[in-house]
């Protein structure tokens, strides 16, 4: 049984010595997303990322309002401090988040820039999948 609220397919459970470990069940009857699918649930999560950040780029940028989990609040148009503080779960959207610390360390400059253009190329080669044709 848990020890904190877990969903119904994973248990907390504890070997002979006490070390807990997790027990996940019915592995075996989720899906995963193949081809096309795929592909167009990946662009959704990178361009999603790319929207947040595209209205804080340019002289006329909008502010972000950031509040962390204990509270803090922070206001910025820095796409390098609002990926830095947003809690990114899917896996193409941290790639994002990394192409931006990546920039930031190689150049210290354009990290809201490259996340929209890369949220924009994606958006385009979906316009394409959408046209059956290979991006």
């Amino acid at each position: 049984a848990c020890l904190t609220p877990c969903p119904s397919s994973m248990s907390l459970v504890f070997d002979e010595f006490g070390r807990p470990y997790i027990l996940v069940k019915d592995q075996n009857t989720r899906s995963r997303l193949k081809g096309l699918d795929a592909q167009k649930a990946n662009i959704k999560g990178a361009t999603a990322v790319a929207r947040i950040l595209r209205s804080s780029l340019g002289p006329k940028g909008m502010d972000k309002m950031l509040q962390s989990p204990d509270g803090d609040v922070t206001i910025t148009n820095d796409g390098a401090t609002i990926l830095e503080q947003m809690e990114v779960t899917h896996q193409i959207g941290k790639l994002l988040v990394e192409l931006s610390k990546s920039q930031d360390m190689e150049i210290g400059d354009g990290t809201t820039g490259v996340v929209v253009m890369a949220g924009s190329l994606l958006e385009q080669a979906e316009t394409l999948l959408d046209k059956g044709i290979h991006p």
